[in-house]
């Protein structure tokens, strides 16, 4: 009965299914969303700009010295040691003055390489005779890519939720803490309440213990009866906020602004200071709630909620939560690690064209989009992260050599998983099996000696879901009047 429905499972999905669909989802959205998301280039030559459009993926192709272009199947690329790679274009509209002159309908700005057995993949597409006379194995799951020659796996990497609020017990006191992600940018977020019930908030680029109180006021909650009001009635919570306002040293808006940009600025004149300080909480602090200056007084409300739920943990009113439960992490598959990667590459890109347009129009050159774009900026970069395994933010081993010891040892490679926190420490809780991996993580399969239990592999029958549209779910939830 387990092998008939085994094999039935299996006629409609291969083990490396959460692979590819990921894959494919960067290649139909994820490079566009990273586009849209900048939509405009601004450069150093006055009245000069750049509008980015669609972007368009073609099939993997190689430049012959002789003959140019033509495609490539993947077991050539693995006998001449070259990189199975797909052309990418960008529509590109230069703006002279605010008007628009196109003159290319997309330029050429890289290669991306391309998953085997992907929609981009000609072998998606080929019966098992065809995978046989091109030199494939039709059994291959594929779910790997080929950079110069070497069959190489993108290892998924397991990690905390993000825009999760969660709070935990620790020797200094109860600390609140939230991983704010937006756009591929990560802040990490925390307010911690101390044992006497005094708070502090820590947020990139920040010393740690800020005092929650003159960061509120910096944030608009400018009197004392805005912030108690803030916050919930009960006794215990009343207590530990009027500690609080008790030991906060300023008591008005414009004395918080001046010790909070001291604080995070000390030394610098007035205005090196407060323009700072104010980049700091509107791209810093919880970008997920806002990046403007009208999301201020949402970050505020948050920030109290943070508070107040540590409260309710010190007080043991509702349990801390648990870091290694299942439902509070994310896996990131080859699709969300492409998609980071392409984001960095891109980013170099636009350095690129913005020096080579200001080099052209110092020595009197036209500005022709073709001609600015140099298109090893951002295929380069790419290719050595996908050769090298290091990754944007400063991940080692991410990308890795196939296994290739047994048809088994490439299955479990294809489908492993493993976790950032750093082989020379315990982390016994980590390291623990914990009730929620069932169904999802095999239990024996782990290597022996540091990496135990830090280096895992799914379940034989699990299926990692791929995301939606956060906007969606949002619409939805605002349909039905859910408020929390």
């Amino acid at each position: 009965m387990v092998e008939s429905l085994l094999e039935s499972y299996y006629k409609v999905n291969t083990l490396v299914n959460q692979q590819l669909v990921s894959y494919n989802k960067y290649v139909d959205m994820g490079i566009q969303q990273v586009i849209n998301r900048i939509a405009k280039i601004t450069t150093n030559v006055e009245g000069f700009e750049l509008r980015l459009g669609k972007v368009r993926i073609e099939q993997p192709r190689y430049y012959e010295v002789k003959g140019g272009y033509r495609q490539i199947l993947p077991n050539e690329a693995r006998m001449r040691n070259l990189t199975y790679a797909a052309p990418v274009f960008l529509e590109i509209i230069p703006v002279f003055n605010g008007v628009e002159r196109p003159v290319y309908s997309d330029v050429f700005i890289g290669e991306i390489p391309v998953m085997l057995k992907s929609k981009l993949c000609y072998l998606s597409n080929m019966s098992r005779d065809e995978l046989m006379a091109n030199g494939e194995d039709p059994e291959d799951p594929g779910g790997y890519f080929i950079i110069n020659g070497s069959e190489r796996v993108l290892v998924s990497i397991e990690d905390l939720v993000p825009n999760k609020l969660m709070v935990t017990s620790e020797r200094g006191g109860t600390v609140s803490k939230i991983f704010s992600t937006y756009h591929g940018f990560r802040a990490r977020c925390v307010v911690e309440r101390n044992h006497d019930g005094l708070y502090t908030a820590e947020f990139p680029s920040t010393p740690s213990g800020l005092p929650l109180v003159q960061l509120l006021r910096v944030l608009g909650l400018e009197k004392d009866s805005e912030i108690l009001a803030s916050f919930s009635q009960d006794l215990r919570m009343k207590n530990d906020i009027i500690l609080n306002i008790e030991n906060e040293l300023t008591h008005t808006r414009e004395e918080a602004v001046d010790s909070l940009s001291r604080k995070l600025s000390p030394g610098q004149p007035l205005e090196f200071r407060l323009n700072r300080m104010e980049n700091l909480l509107d791209n810093y602090l919880l970008p997920h709630v806002g990046v403007t200056t009208a999301s201020r007084t949402d970050k505020a409300k948050y920030l109290i909620d943070m508070a107040q739920r540590a409260t309710m943990v010190s007080n043991h009113e509702i349990a801390p939560d648990d870091k290694d439960h299942y439902a509070n992490k994310r896996v990131k598959l080859a699709g969300d690690l492409m998609e980071e990667l392409f984001r960095y590459a891109f980013q170099f890109l636009i350095k690129d064209l913005v020096y080579q347009a200001s080099r052209a129009d110092a020595r009197g050159r036209r500005l022709q989009v073709h001609t600015l774009i140099r298109q090893d900026a951002m295929g380069d970069r790419i290719k050595y992260a996908m050769a090298t395994g290091n990754w944007v933010a400063g991940q080692t081993g991410v990308s890795q050599l196939l296994d290739r010891v047994s048809y088994l040892s490439t299955i479990s490679h294809l489908r492993r998983i493993i976790s950032p926190l750093s082989k020379k420490h315990p982390h016994f809780k980590a390291r623990d099996l914990h009730g929620t991996h069932i169904g999802k993580l095999c239990p024996n399969e782990t290597p022996e000696g540091p990496s135990c239990s830090l280096v895992k592999n799914l379940s034989v029958m699990a299926e990692v879901s791929i995301g939606m549209d956060e906007e969606e779910i949002e619409r939805v939830l605002k349909a039905y009047d859910v408020k929390e």
